[in-house]
């Protein structure tokens, strides 16, 4: 098992010190539910890119596991800070993905049958491995978020983002700490929920995981991560498939806006009435990348 450690405030300074330097801050735009903070308009379309940049540097290597938003991520950092990177990626991983990835200039590996034989290799390979959520310099990274909002929106807040691995709301749990007028509602799919198994058990714990269209949030938790610890501040629901694929109707209809699954999970649980809000709402669209058949299917 990885001994990971929990960032502190130093590590959120640094990040944004690092993040602010590379990526324009993103838009928090009126809604009818509130404000939406549109990380899909980041470079690579998630809110990942943010805790990539915090993360790698010139003088180390690093290695990771991932043909998502993550590894997607990882690659546009390494390319922007001039880092050296390896991607490893299953053989069964999307040829599309894979091969956005392998644009840019990293060391991009084949391994396995599924992303757990993919990481298993990773996290032997030379080179720092940087966790999608279990890294206090990805956390951090995600909490840049935070500091955006500071400039974007006055008083006091809730801010509803979505929980895989709780990375995103862990760093924004840790920003919020500063604030002190900021509540925090993080949003699993019903389908997978082992940030809440953990925080409830005092450890993570496997828990059985469904089929999502939010496919991004799906998937158990690595052994002594960190983020539930985090999360323990944070208030925590979910969100169904029907509440998860509405969402993603109302924004394509309310606002033109195109979410996946994962991204659209904060907004389902506000138009399901199942975040009490104080202060100003500000939900967190974490994504937009989605396969057009995918996408056009939860429209219908």
């Amino acid at each position: 098992m990885r001994v990971v450690r929990v960032p502190g405030a130093e590590d959120l300074e640094r990040a944004w010190r690092d993040v602010s330097g590379v990526l324009q801050p993103t838009p928090a735009v009126s809604s009818g539910i509130g404000l939406l903070k549109l990380e899909t308009f980041q470079p690579t379309g998630s809110f990942k890119v943010r805790g990539a940049i915090a993360a790698l540097t010139p003088e180390e290597p690093a290695v990771t596991a991932s043909a998502g938003n993550h590894g997607l991520a990882m690659a546009y950092a390494a390319s922007r800070v001039g880092a050296e990177l390896t991607v490893v990626v299953s053989r069964r991983a999307s040829a599309a993905k894979v091969a956005k990835i392998g644009s840019y200039p990293v060391r991009l590996v084949e391994h396995g049958d599924d992303y757990d034989q993919a990481e298993a290799h990773a996290l032997n390979l030379p080179g720092r491995y940087v966790s999608p959520y279990n890294d206090p310099h990805v956390i951090a990274g995600q909490g840049t978020i935070g500091y955006e909002l500071d400039a974007q929106v006055d008083g006091p807040m809730t801010v509803v983002a979505p929980v895989g691995g709780g990375g995103l709301a862990a760093g924004l749990t840790l920003w919020a700490r500063q604030r002190g007028d900021v509540r925090v509602v993080g949003v699993e799919a019903a389908q997978s929920r082992p940030v809440a198994a953990a925080v409830s058990a005092g450890k993570v714990v496997e828990v059985e995981v469904g089929e999502t269209i939010a496919d991004g949030l799906a998937g158990n938790l690595e052994p002594g991560c960190v983020t539930p610890d985090v999360l323990r501040d944070a208030e925590l629901t979910s969100a169904t498939e029907a509440e998860i694929r509405g969402a993603m109707r109302w924004l394509f209809a309310e606002h033109g806006l195109v979410a996946e699954g994962a991204g659209a999970c904060g907004v389902a649980a506000v138009l399901a009435g199942k975040v009490e809000v104080s202060g100003r709402l500000v939900v967190v669209l974490s994504g937009r990348n989605i396969t057009i058949p995918t996408y056009r299917e939860a429209l219908i």
